[in-house]
């Protein structure tokens, strides 16, 4: 198939806050340069998501020459360096996962723990502190940030017009917090690709992404519902999980440009294996 496209690229700075729409960026060798590089941790190291905390999405992100600025409703706004490149050590966790940060500042924890309502420390992750992929998944040399598992996650916007034609109301993508969305494709063509180049990067694509209920909260309001969990579980369904979008890990470091082509270097059976 010809015609595929690079359509939006999405940053996401700290780990489960708003992202930021760019037209052209940096891949730094743990994914998009400052994707989840900043997290918040509870007071027991373990990190926040909107999972737990919705109210997280209210908080807005942009970056002001070499500054990173934070929003809430309420709130002054707060501006850190980007990067962080000091701090008191602190060992946090995501999901099985031990992993080494920097505390960014108290009055970065003073301002998030007032927003959340719940004491937290702002963190980053230093360029000496490296996280392997899943070597099940990734290759020795492969890295990531703060995100769940894989520097990428690739989804394209024919397969949220098809999920949304299922639904009984249609969602936007930031519901689903990708890197890279993709056009040009039949819906769900994704689930085929096993190694693809965007531009001047490759990309291998080893597994589904398993959705948890994030994608269930309006990234507007903070308030969450019940789709598009009620839908996926009817039409995406494998094993007990929902899958939308393909995690991704990419060859090499370089830039990416909104508009950048996109070739299907191979395929293999779908994933998840759905039987349609």
């Amino acid at each position: 198939m010809t015609g595929i496209m690079l359509e939006n690229i999405f940053v996401y700075p700290v780990k489960s806050l708003s992202g930021i729409s760019v037209k052209k960026w940096n891949v730094t060798q743990t994914g998009l340069q400052y994707d989840r590089k900043w997290m918040l941790i509870g007071t027991d190291g373990q990190f926040l998501s909107q999972r737990k905390i919705p109210r997280m999405a209210l908080v807005k992100t942009e970056f002001n020459g070499d500054d990173l600025v934070l929003s809430a409703p309420g709130m002054e706004n707060l501006s850190l360096p980007a990067p962080t490149i000091s701090g008191i050590p602190v060992a946090c966790k995501i999901w099985e996962d031990h992993c080494q940060a920097l505390k960014v500042s108290s009055h970065a924890d003073e301002w998030f723990s007032t927003f959340l309502k719940q004491a937290c420390h702002l963190v980053y992750q230093p360029e000496d502190s490296a996280r392997p992929v899943d070597p099940n998944y990734g290759q020795s040399h492969d890295q990531v940030a703060f995100s769940d598992g894989f520097p990428f996650l690739i989804i394209s916007d024919a397969s949220l017009a098809s999920l949304n034609q299922a639904m009984p109301a249609a969602l936007p993508m930031q519901r689903f917090r990708p890197n890279l969305v993709v056009s040009g494709c039949a819906g769900y063509a994704e689930d085929f690709w096993r190694e693809i180049q965007i531009g001047e990067i490759g990309f291998r694509l080893p597994k589904p992404c398993s959705r948890c209920s994030v994608p269930t909260v309006n990234q507007d309001t903070g308030e969450q519902g019940k789709e598009p969990l009620v839908t996926l579980n009817r039409t995406r369904k494998w094993q007990n999980k929902v899958y939308f979008g393909q995690n991704a890990i990419h060859n090499h470091c370089g830039k990416l440009a909104v508009g950048n082509a996109v070739a299907i270097l191979s395929y293999g059976p779908q994933q998840p294996p759905l039987g349609h």
